[in-house]
């Protein structure tokens, strides 16, 4: 479960029902896109009480369109969603470092250290990838074990494995 942060007082939430993978379901803060999770088969959305605010419809709906060309197999690098994750400041460097890994290509968690300036934090960027609470966007699943398996991934590994084909990186 997210920790909410100081700023962060109201999320609304929306689902992307028709994806390969599954319905996603998208969280967003008054800041943007939050959280996105596999949600499996059996989440129905649930009723909201009130609807995102106009301010967060143009983000919404550009997040949905991305995600849905993404699926189609469109590159995307996802660069025009305001994101708004929460994190500690190591992780947030992890994350952001994750999305400069491009598409169809993998890196280890050794080289993952490296490039945050921390070549023995291995098992701490394996975490903050387990942490990241926007899997596919912010794309820890392109990062694997030293040995070349895949290591873990917070959504199951059928679906790390599922956007590895996907994006040409297996």
């Amino acid at each position: 479960m997210r920790k909410k942060s100081p700023h962060q007082t109201k999320e609304w939430v929306v689902y992307l029902t028709d994806t390969p993978v599954g319905p996603l379901k998208l969280s967003f803060s008054e800041r943007g896109l939050a959280a996105l999770e596999f949600a499996g088969e059996e989440s129905a959305p649930p009723l909201q009480p009130d609807s995102p605010p106009a301010h967060l419809q143009p983000l919404i709906e550009k997040a949905k369109q991305e995600l849905t060309a993404y699926f189609n197999g469109a590159p995307a690098d996802f660069d025009s969603i305001t994101l708004d994750p929460q994190g500690t400041p190591f992780q947030l460097r992890v994350w952001q470092e994750l999305r400069r890994i491009p598409r169809g290509k993998t890196i280890s968690y050794g080289e993952l250290a490296r490039r945050v300036g921390n070549p023995k934090a291995c098992r701490a960027v394996g975490q903050a990838n387990g942490h990241n609470p926007l899997p596919l966007i912010v794309p820890c699943h392109r990062v694997i074990a030293a040995d070349g398996s895949l290591g873990g991934f917070s959504s199951g590994l059928d679906h790390k494995r599922w956007l590895l084909r996907h994006e040409g990186a297996m």
